[in-house]
């Protein structure tokens, strides 16, 4: 029986030809469209010879050429096909990594994965990845994966295609899935032992190619010859400032409304700038604690970072009643502000005092860009060590101030427990962290393996770089869709739809996330900030109506914008993960265990059921395991 749709998936071993008898049984039928009218180019023009000045459009021409390019495309259809004996071979299941290298194969001039085949990639008109997690394999009706140790539990299953009459319980509702694919594959979200880590960063990131290395090491040693030995090499400039969300001021870029009650400082004096004088340095930081208004000023301190001394140390009173001290960052009590009358405008006033001498002062911190939100000033001149120093795993994440100190400076900070952090010691970790920048050069707190945007790899593809779109749930331009030509953010998944349906035209690679059948079931939740409630009930499973009503959605979304795809258009749904539920339940009990015994609580003071144990620790790294767990499906879209 072959699939109704023409996307398909074909398992087959390297060494077979593609007119093998062994491999025409995982064939499925697809239509190849005999020619596809494209819309012409601009019409070629010439001259006549009786008339310089007379043009006839000839358009004809070009009309054929394009139908007669469609058609030669046509008789090559781009195909998947899984490598059976390349996946036999592997230690793990495909992982999310290889679906990207996969996107930047068939997007750009990146080489071809092991495990999959691709033939005439090079046909393959647009590429379109929907991460969409939920669809398990009970779902689908796949058979459960084989636990014998003479199986491999990683080769692609056939999908069993969808009853036209399900029985109750079967399929409910998702037959896209069955009636568009052959096979899933299985596939390994990343992380360790204890935790997954994060797939859509996996995906969106990853590392740099030898030749981009390459370039990068000689760019970085070229740099170094010439590197003075000054802090303002360290100053943010005005395109990281917007990339971290700083407040700027109005004289460099009209990108931030200031509220009431903002303030910001003068313009430099460029002649005075340019006369080299070196500005002072203020390393500051500052704590807060939550009001009725949100977060609010309660602690600034300010360092001279040539003296080490310290130039203003100051707590404020918040303007609204306090509803928590946040103490165990802020370092604040209710005995602490108590006696306190300074006010915020106050403290503003004398900060901005500072700011505002000539040569213009550069500020230092860590994430400064929430200092400044606290003290609702805006300043031109920042150096930021969450920007200079890299986070291991590369951009977005931002390495934090405790872990720099530690891994570049050899000492301990923020280690005080439930008493909070200390605004002077983060404030001269942050000097610390400058001066090693400085002892040791540019490239210092950056790793070997530097990692890069799957937007930045496309962009350097010898064929051109192709125009990209990310349509996802919140705010896709602020994280993974920051390199991408266009971000869409969504509120619903009919919404991603419409935004995927409305970019897909005009862009050459296209990625969507569906998050409604994750949610329905239950997937989705709120962070645990590690707090054990024994005697909290346990969050109620999902409802079959409402699991029902999302598949149903979701398949009649899949066969919209099925219909929506162009012709050779190579179709990536990947769900990611499987349940992280039982996962998430245990890392909050192992959290909150270790949480208890670093405040100083004995096994006796604590709860047995409350304890963790070896026993519990192997149940988490089954559960991890299980959660890791998730299926691929490939295809092209040939017909029309």
């Amino acid at each position: 029986m072959k699939r109704s749709q023409d996307l398909s998936s074909l398992v087959a071993d390297p060494e077979q030809s593609t007119s093998s008898p062994a491999q025409k049984k995982f064939k499925a039928a697809a239509r190849v469209s005999p020619g596809i009218d494209m819309p012409d180019g601009e019409p070629e023009q010439s001259l006549d010879d009786g008339d310089e000045n007379n043009w006839t459009k000839i358009e004809r021409r070009k009309s054929r050429k394009a139908k007669k390019a469609e058609a030669k495309l046509d008789a090559s259809p781009p195909r998947f096909m899984y490598s059976k004996g390349e996946i036999l071979k592997r230690r793990d299941a495909v992982g999310i990594n290889d679906i990207r290298d996969l996107v930047l194969h068939l997007s750009t001039d990146a080489p071809p994965p092991g495990w999959v085949r691709v033939e005439n990639p090079r046909s393959v008109q647009k590429v379109v990845a929907l991460l969409i997690p939920g669809i398990t394999p009970d779902i689908i009706s796949l058979p459960p994966l084989p636990t014998s140790a003479t199986a491999n539990p990683n080769l692609p299953l056939p999908i069993p295609l969808p009853d036209d009459s399900p029985a109750e319980g079967s399929s409910r509702g998702l037959s896209f899935i069955g009636r568009t694919f052959s096979h899933a594959c299985p596939t390994r979200a990343p992380g360790d032992q204890t935790r997954m880590h994060s797939v859509l960063n996996s995906f969106f990131q990853g590392p740099i190619t030898g030749e981009e290395k390459k370039r990068r090491l000689i760019e970085r040693v070229t740099s170094e010859r010439a590197w003075e030995k000054t802090p303002m090499r360290y100053v943010l400039t005005t395109e990281q400032m917007l990339e971290n969300d700083y407040p700027l001021p109005s004289y460099i870029a009209e990108v931030f409304e200031k509220p009431l009650g903002w303030v910001e400082t003068p313009a430099p004096d460029t002649s005075t700038e340019l006369a080299g004088n070196m500005p002072r340095i203020f390393a500051m930081d500052c704590e807060m604690c939550m009001t009725e208004d949100g977060k609010e000023l309660t602690r600034v301190c300010l360092i001279d970072y040539v003296s080490g001394i310290v130039v203003y140390d100051q707590l404020v009173k918040p303007l609204k009643p306090v509803l928590d001290y946040l103490t165990r960052w802020s370092g604040i009590t209710a005995e602490t502000l108590n006696p306190v009358t300074t006010t915020f405008a106050e403290v503003q006033k004398h900060v901005l005092s500072l700011l505002s001498v000539t040569p213009t002062p550069v500020l230092l911190g860590h994430s400064l860009e929430s200092d400044l939100k606290a003290l609702k000033i805006c300043h031109p001149q920042c150096i930021d060590t969450a920007v200079i120093y890299h986070h291991p795993r590369g951009k977005p994440l931002k390495p934090g101030l405790a872990w720099l100190t530690k891994k570049w400076c050899g000492r301990e900070i923020q280690n005080r427990g439930e008493g909070g952090h200390d605004p002077e010691e983060d404030a001269r970790a942050c000097m610390d962290l400058l001066k090693k920048k400085l002892q040791n050069g540019p490239g210092f707190g950056e790793f070997k393996i530097d990692m890069e945007s799957i937007f930045e790899r496309m962009s350097r593809s010898r064929s051109g770089a192709p125009a990209t779109a990310v349509v996802d749930h919140g705010n896709p331009a602020a994280w993974h869709g920051s390199k991408a030509t266009t971000t869409i953010g969504c509120m619903t998944d009919d919404e991603v739809l419409e935004g995927l349906l409305g970019a897909m035209p005009s862009h050459s690679f296209s990625f969507a996330r569906f998050t409604g059948l994750a949610n329905a079931l239950g997937w989705i939740t709120n962070k645990t900030n590690g707090d054990l409630i024994p005697d909290a009930p346990a969050p109620a499973g999902p409802s079959p109506a409402d699991v029902t009503e999302a598949l149903v959605t979701l398949d009649t979304q899949l066969k919209l914008l099925y219909a929506a795809l162009p012709p050779r258009t190579a179709l990536i749904i990947f769900t990611g993960h499987s349940d992280p539920r039982r996962m998430a339940e245990l890392n909050a009990r192992k959290t909150a265990f270790e949480g208890a015994l670093r405040q100083g609580k004995t096994l006796e003071e604590l709860p047995k059921e409350q304890w963790w144990t070896n026993a519990d620790g192997r149940t988490l790294e089954e559960e991890v395991e299980r959660a890791k767990r998730g299926l691929l499906f490939l295809g092209v879209k040939n017909g029309s």
